[in-house]
Order: C-alpha cells, then structure tokens, then sequence
C-alpha cells in the first residue's frame, strides 16, 4: 500500500492525502485486528496527529457440549500481553462484572493465537463478548505523533503527504550520489583503460622504455613525457608485469571501454534529468513491494466505534436458517445442503431430540431482515448474522436467547426481508383461515420487546406471511387438500392491530397448511407428510369470492398422510429443500417433478424411516446445474 501510495505521489506530486490514502489503508499490525474510524485515521494521517480505536478479533463457536457455546479470541491488539489479558477476564468474572463464562485457557501454539473463553448454557454470546471489548485490552487506543527530524536537524509533525514527500526527497539524494559515485567510478577505469590502450598501440617501445629506466619515478616519466600519459595511466602500466602488459588483448579493452563510455553516457544522462531519477526511484520501490509485500494483517472498517455496523464484519452470503419445534434456531452455509436425486432419502441436516422437528427454513443473505412471527401474533425483527452459525448437523441456539418470547409462545413463521424494501404489504393467514394485510411500513421499526402483529380469536394461531404488492392473487391450502385461490384486493388494509377477515371457510378437523401469493400463468408445488408431492398449474383452480370453502387441490389419504405444505414456483427458484421429523433433509430440482392435476397424489419425492414424516419445505434458487434422475410420470 505505501509502496503504490509513494509511486502515485512521484507521478502526481500534487497529490492530496486523499489521493493517498485511497492506496493506504491505515496501519497494519503484525497481531493483525481491526481498526474502527476512517475519519479518524484520515485526521491523523492529515495533520500528524490523532487516534484509532483497535479491537482484536474473536468469533462465537459451538460446543460440543449441545446448547453452549466459546468466544474464541484469534488476535490481538499490537502491544497487547495474552497472559495480561487472561488476568483481567478472570478478575472480571470473579468480581462478577462479567456473568455467563465458565471456563478461560490460552490454547495458544507456535505462531497461532487462540484464547478460549468458554460460556455457561444460558449466556448470550454477542453480549458478552461487547462485555470483553468495553472491560479488557481486547478493544485499545492507538495515538499518531508523526515526528521526524526533517534533514536530519528540525524535529517536525508531518501528515502523510508531507513524510512520503520527504522520502521521496530522500531517495533522490541517495540515487543521485549512487549515480555520482558510479559515474566517478566508471570515469577512472576508462581512464586507466585508455592508457592501456595507448600502450598496446605501442607495446614494444614502451617495454624498451621500462627496461631502460633506472627507477621506477624515472619510468614513469618517460611513459608520461613520450605518450601523454596521465599519472594514473603511467603508474597503472607500470603496475602490471612486463609479461602481462605484453600478452594484454586488445579486443578485451576495446570491449570493456565501449561498456564503459556507454555507461558513462547513461550516468550523465540520469544526472542531467531528474525524471529519470524518479523513475529509478519508482522501480526500486516497485522491487520492493513485489520482493516483501504480503497481505494486509489489519482490517480497517469505515465506521467509528458506536456509529459502526455490524455487517462490516459479516460476509455477504447465502444462508440457510432453520428453527425447530422447540425453538432451537441457526445459520448454515447453503452451499451445506447439497442437492440430490427425487426419491433419495437425503442426509441429516440437524441433530435434534427424538420430539423435536425442524419447522422453519428459510434461505436469505447474512445482511438481510427476518422478521420472527409468533402463534400469538407478535412480531420480532433480526439481522440473519445475528443469529449464531453453526454446522450443517448442530443443534443451534434456543431462540429465546434472541427474541424475548413470552411462556408458550413461538415462532410460527420467519420471512425474509430485504435491505432495501420499504413499500408494499404483508399479507397473513391463520391456522383457522382468518387473513388481514397490512402495510409494510408498519413493521419498519420493530422495538426488542415486539410489536402485535394481528389480534387473534381465542384458539387461533399466526402461521403464514408473505409480501404483497397490493396486486396479487392468494392460494390458502388446508391439510385435507383444499384450495381457495382470490384477489387480495378482497381484503382491505388493516391496522397491526385488527383481526381481519375470513379467507377460508374450514370443514370439520380441516385446518390451513399454508397460504402463498400466486400468478396465473403460474404453478404451485404441494408436499404430503409421506414425502409425495407434484406441481400443479394456478390455471386449474378457478378464483372465487375470498371465504369459501375452496376446491380440491390434491388427493389425500391414508398412503399419503396429509399435506404439510404449499409454495409458488418462481424462475428463480428451481430447486425445493425438504426436512424431516427426524433431522433428514433433501435438495432437489423441481423441474423433473410431474406437474399433475387437481384430483391427483402427487409422486414420491422422499423416502423416510419408519415412523418419520415431512414436516417442512422450501423453495431455494438453483446454485448448480441439474443433474437430478429422470422422472417417472407413472409412479
């Protein structure tokens, strides 16, 4: 970075500290860490002076023991002692300044830092860790005091522009007295080459004139007087022995003079022109770089401390998030759930009790909202990077860690929101058919406490919410395979607060398995407990009045157990993740699934154990070209 910031300044010698600082992060450390405050460091790097705020880097990890979790410190503030540091924990948890940690150790090798701090069962990860950045060394203050002696005498604060200029300055020098020094050298062996040079033309007479001096200083005399010698080519032709000055080649110092005088030219040429000391400047340090550079150790986030976000920290990515029937929730790679072949049994995608089952899965992007419906009817918003990650077979975290639930109460539906939406609807449905949609902006701003979502009638439960423009066609399915598709311009916007209106009219031991938005030209994908599913075009099922009793939109019985789920297909989203009672989970693409009618079972897409069943699905974006079996339409 200094290397491509001092070339830019040597090309561009107006250069602001902006200009720079575009090449210049900040500070690296060799501990590596995180710097908080571009502003900050912009400040310092202006005048001379200044501060940043330095945090080492720790994640949250899962334990093997289920339902807890570690704070794993990897780096540390430059300057900071580990041992120091593990001291001052330990006194805060002694004194009870810090709860919920229960065991501390420095597991720490050879070029590796790794402090362990691990957490009791009920602890909150996030909090404690804030807890460690506000009382240890774990987060430190870094201050600039940019002093130099400028010309080795005047003790000066310098701003970035001002210390790289004076290097520059520097380097000039250095090159041009190199330069001078090379240009003398080269001179004085020319010099000496060209005595040489006169003494083959006349190798013979300057043998005779050796032999027949007395002394040395007489020899040399003769040479200078005879030839025009200088002193130095003289003492140089007599430094040699008469052997050797007669067997000198003369193509060989022919040779080497045209080398030097070519190279004399070139030093005069450097000295003569300061552009080309600057480009020699340029190339060392472009040497430089490419002979020591590495990476950078010490990340620089925008943000000052307090005004940071957290997504600065938090890749961008796809994720999977589930959430069981007993309120354990977490994050996975989505890559993690692989896809596989219709009728395959899949792989266990969370390890659960035998009575608990995953309810929940809902694939978003780490900086995305979801917003948390309960079966009471309230509503809770989080980051998806909020919630904890973990591997494709944990357990997760309980959720009543993240969202302040009352007793009985749970999650009943989670839908994404994206980063940017702020118009439309949300439209929802009860377990007994009751719809109502209210505007999205209602939601914008959800406190940690909730927010009531829709009033409910004694008996009822919230389960399913989808974003609506106003425009859109709805389908609600009950578990006995009924089906009402209408308008939601039938039901009119409602206050947070209001109950709503009839969407369905429920036949006996019937209830809503799922309600989704539609489009006519559309298809829509049903799955039974027995993992028999099928696709079947929104054309068949005639719109009607919101608050009838629907039509059929697939055969249930005994081999098929009933239906579970309902979702639109969309172009984006081609493939379906299926989750079982018991943990299992299958990625598929939809396109090889028949698309049947109405009156029909569908086909097996899932085989499961005995006494397992369905009991979730959703739909995901294809991320890999199909290469699932063929299918058979007369299965």
């Amino acid at each position: 970075e200094v290397a491509n910031a001092i070339i830019h300044l040597i090309d561009n010698p107006e250069a602001t500290v902006d200009d720079l600082l575009e090449y210049i992060q900040g500070p690296d450390f060799p501990t590596g860490g995180i710097i908080y405050g571009k502003d900050s460091l912009r400040t310092a790097y202006a005048t001379g002076r200044g501060g940043v705020v330095v945090r080492g880097v720790a994640s949250v990890e899962e334990r093997s023991k289920k339902g807890t979790h570690r704070i794993v410190i990897s780096e540390v503030p430059y300057g900071i002692n580990k041992a120091t540091l593990l001291e001052k924990i330990a006194d805060l948890v002694k004194d009870k300044k810090i709860v919920g940690i229960s065991d501390l150790r420095d597991e720490s090798a050879r070029g590796v830092v790794r402090v362990v701090v691990d957490l009791k069962k009920d602890a909150f990860p996030k909090k404690i860790l804030n807890q460690l950045y506000k009382l240890t060394s774990l987060q430190t203050a870094f201050h600039f005091n940019m002093l130099a002696l400028v010309d080795g005498i005047q003790p000066r604060v310098l701003g970035l522009t001002d210390i790289l200029s004076e290097y520059v300055k520097h380097r000039q020098v250095v090159v041009r007295r190199r330069t001078e020094y090379e240009l003398s050298k080269a001179e004085a062996r020319a010099h000496i080459l060209e005595g040489l040079s006169i003494a083959l033309d006349h190798i013979d007479e300057v043998i005779t004139i050796i032999r027949g001096s007395e002394t040395t200083e007489e020899a040399q005399a003769n040479l200078i007087k005879r030839f025009k010698l200088s002193e130095i080519q003289a003492k140089a032709i007599l430094a040699m022995q008469l052997r050797a000055l007669a067997g000198l080649e003369r193509k060989k110092i022919e040779d080497e003079l045209a080398e030097l005088k070519k190279l004399i030219a070139e030093l005069k040429k450097i000295l003569g022109d300061e552009s080309l000391i600057l480009a020699i400047i340029k190339d060392e340090v472009v040497a430089l770089r490419d002979k020591y550079g590495d990476e950078r150790r010490t990340k620089v986030i925008t943000h000052e401390l307090g005004k940071f976000s957290d997504e600065e920290l938090i890749p961008d990515e796809q994720v999977v998030v589930t959430l069981t029937s007993a309120n354990y929730i977490k994050r996975s790679p989505e890559a993690e759930y692989k896809k596989q072949g219709r009728g395959g049994k899949g792989r266990r995608g969370m390890t659960t009790r035998e009575e608990d089952i995953i309810e929940h899965v809902v694939v978003t992007s780490t900086h995305d909202f979801l917003l948390f419906f309960t079966n009471k009817g309230r509503v809770f918003r989080l980051k998806a990077y909020e919630i904890p990650a973990t591997g494709l077979n944990a357990k997760g975290v309980a959720i009543v860690n993240l969202l302040q639930l009352q007793p009985e109460e749970k999650v009943s539906s989670v839908i994404r929101v994206g980063r940017e939406q702020q118009d439309g609807y949300l439209f929802m449905c009860t377990v007994r058919g009751v719809v109502k949609k209210t505007a999205f902006e209602q939601y914008k701003n959800v406190r940690n406490s909730g927010l009531i979502a829709i009033n409910l009638d004694n008996g009822d439960e919230l389960k399913w919410i989808r974003q609506s423009t106003g425009d859109n066609e709805i389908i609600i399915s009950t578990s006995h395979g009924q089906a009402m598709r209408f308008h939601e311009k039938g039901v009119r916007p409602m206050g947070r607060v209001s109950r709503g209106v009839r969407g369905i009219r429920l036949r006996p031991n019937d209830y809503v398995i799922g309600m989704d938005i539609v489009r006519a030209d559309s298809s829509i994908f049903v799955i039974s407990e027995q993992g028999y599913g099928k696709r079947t075009k929104v054309a068949q099922f005639t719109a009607h009045t919101r608050g009838g009793v629907g039509i059929r939109s697939a055969v249930v019985n005994a081999k098929t157990g009933k239906l579970i789920g309902v979702a639109t297909l969309t172009e984006e989203c081609n493939e379906v993740i299926i989750i079982s009672s018991q943990g299992q989970t299958i990625r598929l693409g939809l396109k090889n699934i028949p698309e049947l009618g109405r009156a029909t079972q569908g086909v097996r897409i899932m085989r499961l154990n005995s006494g397992d069943k369905v009991v979730s699905m959703t739909l995901v974006a294809d991320s890999q070209k199909d290469d699932e079996e063929s299918v058979d339409n007369k299965e």
